[in-house]
């Protein structure tokens, strides 16, 4: 716990192939970023995912001891991005004794979004298809989902609106022409910097989770894929084997 009170966060986000990491004091409201990392590259996240963090503890002078808790994106994104945040994340918890939290990546791209009354987040899942989701804004200011996270062609997902709506993602810079045509004034994209998941975003919003005790088991926790791997898909279409079942966060 920081010396103000607000809770200390650890931040992994690896959705993407720009992965960053943060230290987060505090919420939504209010909160602060200590310091933030960004990786981008060919290199794996593993490689220096734990030098980075091992850094940002150096620079803000946080000790272990100090933090209340090890955040990471849950996903959808990269499948291999997310099982190297999850088990990053779940080690560090483990080893530090902390509590561990999982964000949805669309929540956490949305929330970035402050401004805007109803978002969609979408990522590029390749293969012609895009994870999505929406948000609204309450009048309060609070963010809240309000369809489920899917996978699908961003020709579906366009059919789908009927009213103006704020895009995030890095789903933009690959169809975002394309949903200007067919959505005309009911299309509005966020500025380029905001594409990416952040580190940062992600942590302020763990730390209002923690306060209401939504805690990923360290035991039990997956990354929330949305699709099947191609691994998966073979094995279910040749009958030895089958898709598994996706929970993510426990109360």
């Amino acid at each position: 716990m920081s010396q103000s009170g607000y809770p200390l966060i650890l931040a992994i986000e690896t959705a993407t192939p720009c992965c960053s990491v943060a230290i987060t004091e505090g919420g939504q409201q209010g909160g602060r970023v200590l310091a933030a990392l960004t990786l981008c590259g060919t290199v794996t996240h593993s490689q220096r995912l734990l030098t980075r963090i091992g850094q940002l503890l150096e620079e803000t002078a946080v000790t272990w001891s100090m933090l209340d808790g090890v955040a990471v994106s849950i996903g959808p994104g990269s499948f291999t991005g997310l099982r190297i945040g999850m088990a990053t994340a779940k080690g560090l918890a483990f080893a530090g004794n902390r509590p561990l939290l999982g964000v949805s990546t669309l929540t956490s791209l949305a929330s970035s979004c402050s401004s805007a009354k109803k978002i969609c987040a979408a990522l590029d899942a390749r293969k012609k298809q895009v994870y999505a989701a929406f948000f609204r804004r309450s009048p309060s200011g609070r963010l809240e989902q309000n369809t489920a996270t899917v996978v699908v062609a961003p020709e579906q997902l366009a059919a789908g609106i009927g009213e103006p709506v704020y895009m995030v993602g890095d789903a933009v810079a690959v169809y975002g022409e394309y949903w200007r045509e067919v959505l005309g004034d009911r299309y509005e994209a966020a500025p380029a910097q905001l594409h990416l998941p952040s580190a940062a975003s992600l942590g302020l919003i763990a730390a209002e989770q923690l306060q209401r005790g939504e805690l990923l088991h360290p035991g039990s926790a997956v990354p929330l894929y949305v699709r099947a791997s191609e691994a998966e898909l073979n094995l279910a279409a040749t009958g030895t084997g089958r898709l598994p079942q996706r929970a993510t966060i426990q109360p």
